[in-house]
């Protein structure tokens, strides 16, 4: 049952080649049957409705669930009822992997249009022809997977990053085709009792369905402190806060996140530790600061309470968190360029470089990145001009910087599994309010560009990372991917229109769908087209301390050998999202971290459950997190008429 994986030991000292030849000898599954054409039908219309869940979530929320374990856990048992009664055969673990990759990719597939393109519509409103955003979304798509590949081997295969959601898609899917054929059926108990029991948690939280089943005293608190804020409220009481501003509006709170606590187990205690540095220092440091001194803006209702949230918090805070990020993220990437160089001589047919490359015949071949790059860039430029009336020079500028989103984007998703796709586009945005001041269709055309590609990059290859894990093929899986980007664009594309769009632009924010992170891209670009003054000089100045933070902090990681506790990316990334998720992460990754510094020894029995099951429990949460998640928000939509 247990995936077969490197030690940190060896992950720190192992060159490349000899990652890569263990790699093929003990992990890889050679020509097992796995881009079947069932997994390809299955996964497509898996896919286009798990999109439409996201759209639904995206309209919502503003932002999109993983869908990865979803599809997996859906596909396995829909295979395993159709094997019972005769209409199939059980499919393989590969052919499961194949259709998360086709069914993650569709589920992903409609980020702008609950983003950057429903704000473009707002402001314009002007309605972009059904075939244009097709065509838009696919572009975006197909020149993610190409900017993904040439670091697929890096974070993957060189560094064993964790990709914490995809890993433990990689434990579902072991668990679920190894059953008890090894004879231990502990980690297979596991992830369903704490599927089991996320589930229930989950399930207990939504009010509107516990209140139509007439058990509403039970419902389970989203936040652990709702109870103090209803007896504050009734008796008066001390309302808790930092200079004046409530901690509820620094979204400084306990949130029961189930999900969001099974991915801190995952992404272990390094990481965890650096969000909650990094939420301290944004949420109870200096964005209270920043209120009282009036650079973040804040209102104060009726009765005298300042009222700030998360959105004005961001608009802040982002640029410091981004601009660590960034610098941390570059500084990496160039202080370690063997990897690339050699690659970039394999194009040439070396002989000698042949026989080294030894996964060379089933990675995506890195001359269809090379090529591919100027050909699709030059597309997504020439749509975005015919379409948006992008000026040409403006888009080739807009290509380049995809290649450093791509480098933030995927190392945030592959320490925590949150790709910063908004914040990103803020930088593009930023960029643009200084070349083109007042031409805002121009501002977020642009930073739809660089956002979405660097978010389809970091979605490819957190796909990839369950592929690695179980032995299969990684080019494949970029089909996969590429397949997947159909089906999401179609599905979404015709349930957007049709149910959300309908012809009216401006009715596309409602009370019912606020869509916040158009709302949030359509202010950005209405500031920053009026000029870069209008950025407070405070915000400035921390984006220029955030950068040097982020060089200094990388630069100690890596004379440290990976040895020092915190991540200059994960206390960057901390800036962008509330603090109540990277508290729930931080918990998750301690209350592991505890368990294994309580009971070290691999014979005590809390380590044999606890411990060396770690994996099997984080992907049992977040896998019955997300499945409730998502059926619970189908009855709120169409029965409950949430």
């Amino acid at each position: 049952m247990a995936i077969t994986q490197l030690t940190e030991e060896q992950v720190r000292t192992m060159s490349v080649s000899e990652k890569d030849r263990w790699w093929l000898e003990n992990v890889y599954k050679g020509d097992v049957p796995q881009m079947t054409v069932r997994v390809v039908i299955s996964g497509f219309l898996l896919g286009g409705l798990l999109s439409i869940t996201n759209l639904y979530v995206g309209a919502k929320a503003g932002w999109s669930l993983g869908v990865a374990i979803t599809a997996v856990i859906l596909a396995f048992v829909m295979f395993k009822v159709l094997s019972k009664i005769g209409l199939g055969r059980n499919y393989n673990v590969l052919e499961n992997n194949i259709l998360q990759s086709i069914a993650c990719s569709a589920g992903y597939m409609n980020g702008p249009l609950i983003a950057s393109m429903a704000a473009y519509m707002i402001i314009t409103d002007r309605v972009i022809p059904w075939w244009q955003m097709i065509m838009w979304l696919i572009g975006l798509m197909l020149l993610g997977v190409l900017f993904a590949f040439p670091l697929k081997r890096r974070f993957i295969n060189e560094e064993q990053m964790p990709f914490p959601e995809g890993r433990a898609c990689g434990v579902v899917m072991d668990t679920l085709h190894s059953g008890d054929k090894d004879g231990s059926i502990l980690p297979a108990k596991l992830l369903v009792i704490f599927s089991v029991i996320a589930g229930v948690l989950k399930l207990g939280q939504s009010h509107s369905l516990m209140e139509k089943i007439r058990l509403g005293f039970l419902t389970v608190p989203e936040f652990l402190d709702e109870w103090y804020y209803r007896l504050a409220e009734r008796f008066e009481w001390w309302m808790p806060n930092i200079a004046g501003t409530p901690l509820k509006e620094l979204t400084i709170r306990p949130e029961l996140d189930i999900a969001m606590i099974g991915a801190g187990g995952l992404m272990g205690i390094r990481t965890g530790a650096s969000l909650l540095v990094g939420a301290i220092i944004n949420y109870c440091i200096l964005a209270p600061w920043m209120v009282h001194i009036g650079d973040i803006a804040t209102t104060t209702d009726a009765a005298g309470v300042v009222h700030v949230g998360f959105r004005a918090v961001t608009t802040w805070s982002l640029w410091c968190g981004v601009a660590m990020m960034t610098t941390a993220s570059l500084f990496a990437f160039f202080a370690k360029p063997q990897m690339f160089v050699s690659a970039f001589k394999g194009l040439f047919g070396g002989k000698k470089k042949a026989a080294v490359d030894c996964v060379k015949h089933i990675e995506l071949p890195l001359w269809v990145s090379v090529i591919g790059v100027p050909i699709v860039g030059a597309y997504v430029v020439w749509i975005a001009h015919w379409f948006f009336g992008v000026a040409i020079w403006m888009g080739i500028i807009a290509v380049p910087m995809v290649f450093v989103f791509a480098l933030i984007g995927v190392n945030s998703t592959a320490l925590t599994s949150i790709t910063p796709t908004g914040p990103l586009g803020k930088i593009t945005q930023l960029v643009y309010g200084g070349i083109a001041p007042g031409n805002i269709t121009t501002n977020i055309a642009t930073a739809g560009i660089s956002a979405e590609v660097a978010g389809n990059a970091s979605n490819l290859i957190q796909n990839i990372k369950p592929g690695y894990m179980l032995g299969g093929k990684p080019r494949l899986q970029a089909m996969g991917h590429v397949i997947g980007a159909f089906s999401g664009a179609i599905f979404s594309v015709i349930v957007f229109y049709l149910l959300f769009l309908r012809n009216n632009p401006a009715g596309l924010i409602s009370e019912q769908y606020p869509y916040p992170a158009a709302t949030v891209w359509k202010a950005v670009a209405e500031l920053l087209t009026k000029g870069l003054s209008e950025l407070p000089t405070t915000a400035l100045w921390a984006t220029v301390i955030g950068a040097v933070v982020g060089i200094v902090l990388e630069g100690i990681r890596m004379a440290a050998k990976g040895r020092f506790p915190l991540s200059a990316v994960g206390i960057g990334l901390a800036f962008v999202i509330p603090f109540q998720i990277c508290l729930a992460m931080f918990f998750g990754s301690f209350v592991f971290w505890v368990i294994d510094k309580l009971w070290p020894k691999p014979k005590q029995r809390m380590n044999e459950v606890f411990v060396q099951n770690q994996e099997s429990i984080c992907a049992g949460v977040i896998a019955g997190a997300a499945l409730i998640g998502v059926g619970v928000m189908a009855l709120e939509l169409f029965v409950l008429g949430g």
